[in-house]
């Protein structure tokens, strides 16, 4: 799992698959109920002029993550 980044490491403009999910309890639950599970394509579409947020497509909705939840979810760019 050395290749993994997290996806904070997405940036605008790319894509990427979820591999894992490294959150547990209530975030855990709602990563999921939005469709971030193995194998997930999401792409970064844009992101707070401070940075965090970011906002990423996942399944045909938009959706905006906090860095320090997107530090947990592992993906594969490419």
């Amino acid at each position: 799992m050395s290749n993994l980044l997290c996806l904070n490491d997405v940036v605008p403009g790319q894509r990427a698959i979820v591999k894992t999910l490294r959150s547990t309890g209530s975030m855990r639950r709602r990563l999921l109920d939005i469709g971030l599970i193995e194998n997930t394509e999401v792409e970064c579409v844009g992101r707070s002029p401070s940075g965090d947020p970011k906002a990423f497509l996942i399944r045909g909705a938009v959706i905006a993550i906090r860095s320090e939840d997107c530090q947990d979810i592992m993906i594969k760019v490419g």
